[in-house]
């Protein structure tokens, strides 16, 4: 089982990232994908989550934090067994290590403790 994030870097206040998560070893679509992000000196908190199973009617479910709301947008492509996050208009509080993860359920839950597989992390910074 693995999830494996790319496409971190460093970018200007008001610039754009997207990020990947490509996943293997798993039956994808059986699983909530959500990415996470941790800054130095802070919890864990949830960004973004989406149901990946096109045999419910859940399918494209997402969920986001307040605070990326209107900037962030989670997608899925179940042939690629991917699961994207396109961040528009960073912020500086923008700046974390981003890590995917997954859960087995049919259900979008924001909760890290649920989630049983996680990525290696990918670090976004946001600066001038």
């Amino acid at each position: 089982v693995q999830l494996v994030e790319s496409g971190g870097g460093l970018v200007q206040p008001g610039g754009s990232l997207r990020l990947s998560c490509a996943t293997s070893g798993f039956s994808f679509e059986d699983y909530v994908i959500g990415w996470f992000r941790q800054a130095p000196g802070r919890q864990r908190e949830a960004v973004a989550s989406i149901n990946t199973n096109k045999r419910t009617t859940r399918y494209g479910t997402t969920r986001y934090a307040d605070s990326v709301k209107g900037r962030f947008t989670i997608s899925c492509d179940n042939a690629k067994r991917t699961v994207y996050l396109q961040m528009n208009s960073l912020k500086p509080e923008d700046t974390a290590v981003y890590y995917c993860a997954r859960v087995y359920s049919d259900y979008i839950t924001a909760s890290p403790d649920e989630y049983d597989t996680w990525g290696q992390g990918t670090q976004v910074t946001v600066s001038s």
